[in-house]
């Protein structure tokens, strides 16, 4: 366990290709944490947060009635598209820990920095706009999603700086 904490600590040295490969999974475990995370908001979009849901666009529709059809079915898209981006992370997640690579933690690192700061400014903007109350997250996964976030991010920071270590030490190697 201890030798994970270390791979993860993005100003752990990196001396040696197993020392970098296990930085660069780092990135790895990072996703599959947003994995577990995002199971956990299906689990919640299928039970409650579904009648939430609903109550927000039908309370929409009453305000708009073309909307009112649209109740199901949105219901329905966003469960849809919280499966179809769990599966792409653990497909992705995967290819990060077989191959691990540079690419994948910079991309994950921008995604989930971009979201950090959506949330932030999210939690800054709270009660300033006309949404209605019933459509706010609920506290703990929005506490929990931005903590995980903040974990993900060191992870990720930790595997770029892994890969990057990893690509020059092979490159070394070969050339050596």
């Amino acid at each position: 366990m201890t030798d994970w904490i270390r791979a993860s600590n993005p100003t752990a040295p990196i001396t040696n290709e197993a020392e970098a490969t296990a930085a660069a999974r780092a990135s790895a475990l990072a996703i599959f944490l947003g994995v577990l995370w995002g199971i956990v908001g299906i689990v919640y979009l299928m039970t409650a947060g579904q009648a939430v849901m609903e109550a927000a666009v039908a309370q929409a529709a009453a305000d708009a009635p073309e909307m009112a059809g649209l109740t199901g079915m949105m219901t329905q898209l966003a469960l849809g598209m919280s499966v179809a981006v769990v599966v792409i992370q653990l497909v992705l997640g995967l290819v990060q820990w077989t191959r691990p690579n540079i690419v994948i933690p910079i991309i994950f690192a921008i995604l989930v920095g971009f979201e950090l700061i959506k949330g932030l400014m999210g939690l800054l903007m709270a009660g300033q706009g006309s949404l209605p109350e019933m459509t706010a997250t609920p506290a703990w996964q929005l506490w929990g999603g931005l903590t995980i976030l903040v974990v993900q991010l060191i992870m990720h920071i930790a595997g770029i700086r892994g890969a990057r270590q990893l690509d020059r030490l092979r490159f070394e190697a070969a050339n050596g």
